[in-house]
């Protein structure tokens, strides 16, 4: 369990978040409070209570911050899922573990507070990620500090202190970190899809959420 919802029995809606979706063209993903208008607005009138998607996904959304486009090819694959809920709603761990990293990515669209665990798993390291968090879910953490299967770890932050987002949690999978501490791409481009997919596997093996 990451949030305390139960995927089996409470309702959940898939976001798209492709140019397959019209609703995107009329809304200014620009205005962090219109987009979570409208995020929370598509969960209210579906009677969801949380929303879900996104994994190997290209996004458009990535287009209304530099953040992802600061080279020659944007940056437009998601590597995580993302799971839309209110802020404050809290993060649990879903393996035993130690604290890998953990930083402040302060930029418009990027992670804001995030927490990169390390476990292991059949025998090797796994790495995972959790991003736009609140602040205060940085308070008192240490590396190396240990935590166990369904600990609370952090909390879903508010914007603009989570990246400027919609509230939601980016939870992510990786096998190697390349190097990165408190950070790791959540997005790749589509040149570098291939590769960043066979380090990022599908977090759905934890969340086991239906249709995804």
């Amino acid at each position: 369990m990451i949030l305390p919802f139960d995927f089996q029995t409470d309702r959940y809606l898939i976001l798209d978040f492709t140019v397959n979706n019209p609703d995107l063209t009329a809304v200014d993903l620009t205005d962090t409070s219109v987009f979570t208008d409208y995020v929370f607005g598509k969960l209210q009138r579906n009677g969801a209570v949380v929303g879900v998607g996104g994994y190997n996904e290209h996004r458009v959304i990535y287009r209304r911050s530099p953040h992802f486009n600061q080279t020659e090819e944007p940056r437009c694959v998601h590597l995580g899922i993302d799971l839309w809920a209110v802020a404050g709603t809290p993060v649990f761990a879903p393996l035993d573990g130690v604290v890998h990293s953990f930083q402040d990515n302060n930029h418009f669209g990027d992670y804001g507070p995030t927490i990169i665990l390390e476990h292991g798993w059949e025998e090797k390291p796994l790495y995972s990620l959790y991003g736009h968090l609140s602040r205060p879910s940085l308070r008192g953490l240490h590396v190396g500090m240990p935590v166990k299967t369904g600990q609370k770890i952090a909390e879903i932050g508010p914007f603009p202190e989570n990246g400027d987002w919609p509230p939601h949690l980016h939870f992510q999978l990786m096998t190697d970190l390349l190097g990165h501490t408190g950070d790791f791409p959540g997005v790749c481009s589509l040149t570098d899809r291939e590769r960043f997919l066979e380090i990022c596997p599908n977090p759905n093996r934890f969340l086991q959420i239906p249709g995804l």
